[in-house]
């Protein structure tokens, strides 16, 4: 994983440059690549003329996983479970968030919370 940091810095820090170089000021940058936080940081740190509030990161992958986990419990498609967040990056530090995520069974739209009906699953 240090291999992959320090190249992802050097790539990371010539984005951030060339935006702050050429971009307009109200550009707004999301950052994809895994560890997705700490790259839009160091894109963020090199691009001190663009706001921070600017810059968002998404971790796609983890995501789609958390939807499809979701879905396949309650057996209905992916595209029935809207609203999952995930806090972190890809690593065990990171946290998948239901709260506000909702889902369709039978035409029928509620949290997953009350869908699922067991907080040991979704901790």
């Amino acid at each position: 994983r240090k291999d992959l940091l320090k190249a992802n810095v050097k790539i990371f820090k010539a984005q951030g440059e060339a935006l702050d170089k050429v971009a307009k000021k109200t550009v707004k940058v999301v950052v994809v690549g895994n560890p997705a936080n700490t790259n839009g940081f160091q894109c963020n740190k090199h691009a001190p003329s663009i706001p921070e509030e600017n810059f968002s990161c998404l971790t796609r992958l983890d995501q789609n996983r958390a939807v499809s986990q979701i879905a396949a419990r309650l057996g209905v498609p992916n595209s029935a479970v809207t609203n999952v967040t995930i806090w972190g990056n890809h690593s065990s530090t990171q946290f998948p968030d239901v709260r506000h995520a909702k889902v369709t069974v039978n035409g029928v739209p509620s949290p997953v919370y009350d869908a699922i009906k067991d907080d040991s699953y979704l901790k």
